[in-house]
């Protein structure tokens, strides 16, 4: 039985998938909105902020004890690493810490919502069995996200509260200073191709232009992580998150192209992390020109992600169905998606 008023902690609340996260609990009335990250924030009316290592037990303890009151936990952090096996160490120590610090400091907790990926499918070391459903086999590790899936259904056993994992898609919405950020990095590739005057090409792999994909909407997941926190249906289950169309880049492209008012010539397979690197002082002379937000070229670029997507081909999509049949039903159309992000950047002067 849900009591009236619920306290979320949004773990890694400065990110794509945080932020949105945030500002959609802030909308609803019943929800008092808690945001953790390294770097903190800037308290609002509905929400306050909480900087903290989450590598550091002793600091995450310190500063999450006076939470007594949180009866939601969203975990969305995540550490960046080069390799699949260094990034299991420092993300399930995160969460770790966050988990035993909550427990100690909330006897309310109610649930705890962990984000994941199809990275839990295999489908970041090759092509996988598509589309990917949640009763799929775990790849072999190591994967921190199916490693962090295993502690919670540990930890879980004989308390009070429940778990959901949501995987999404790449999630697109806004965020700044984000590795994992698609939209960023075509919209940021988009306005320096055109200021070079160059047409828009596609960077990526042979097949990558051809592939079957999907994405999912930031805001959509943040309504998909409320509805699967509170719902008794979807208590300790794992769901697919999706827009629910899929698309090949080689229809998608030319209509971004469009959309930035540039031409598209035929794909070339280019790293971006290489060809991108030396554009920063060109970034600060686009910024003084068309009187963009002073923000660095570090923050406005995710070459490596970018890369990383464009490397993708091979089919990436999953089922969505199991959400729909324990009750969400919301949907995004992805092509007017991607381009309402874009006007938004274009509003918040990030890009010209």
């Amino acid at each position: 039985m849900e009591h009236n008023t619920k306290v979320a902690l949004v773990v890694g609340a400065n990110g794509v998938i945080g932020r949105n996260l945030v500002e959609h609990l802030a909308t609803l009335p019943d929800w008092e909105v808690i945001g953790l990250s390294r770097r903190g924030g800037e308290n609002t009316e509905r929400v306050r902020y909480v900087a903290v290592d989450l590598l550091d037990p002793a600091d995450t303890r310190a500063k999450l004890r006076e939470l007594t009151g949180v009866t939601h936990l969203f975990y969305a952090a995540y550490q960046d690493r080069p390799t699949w096996a260094e990034l299991v160490p420092p993300n399930m120590a995160m969460l770790t810490n966050v988990v035993d610090a909550i427990e100690a400091a909330a006897p309310g907790l109610r649930h705890i919502s962990l984000m994941q990926g199809y990275k839990v499918y295999g489908a970041h070391l090759g092509p996988f069995k598509t589309p990917a459903r949640e009763t799929d086999a775990r790849p072999m590790p190591p994967e921190f996200m199916a490693s962090q899936q295993q502690f919670l259904e540990r930890r879980q056993h004989g308390k009070a509260w429940t778990w959901t994992a949501l995987r999404p898609s790449v999630v697109a919405g806004f965020a700044l200073g984000n590795p994992m950020n698609l939209a960023m990095v075509i919209a940021v590739y988009a306005a320096i191709s055109k200021e070079l005057g160059l047409p828009l090409r596609f960077p990526g792999k042979p097949g990558a232009y051809d592939s079957l994909l999907e994405m999912t909407d930031a805001g959509l997941l943040a309504k998909a992580t409320v509805w699967a926190a509170t719902s008794e249906r979807a208590e300790n289950q794992a769901f697919n998150i999706n827009n629910g169309d899929l698309f090949r880049w080689r229809e998608l492209w030319p209509k971004i192209a469009a959309h930035f008012g540039l031409a598209v010539a035929d794909p070339l397979p280019m790293s971006l992390s290489d060809v991108m690197a030396d554009k920063a002082e060109l970034w600060q002379e686009m910024v003084a020109e068309h009187g963009l937000e002073p923000h660095a070229y570090q923050e406005v670029s995710s070459w490596g992600f970018g890369d990383f997507v464009f490397s993708w081909d091979y089919d990436m999509f999953a089922d969505g169905s199991k959400a729909r049949r324990f009750g969400f039903h919301e949907f995004v159309d992805t092509e007017a998606m991607f381009l309402e992000i874009f006007d938004d950047l274009r509003a918040r002067r990030v890009i010209p």
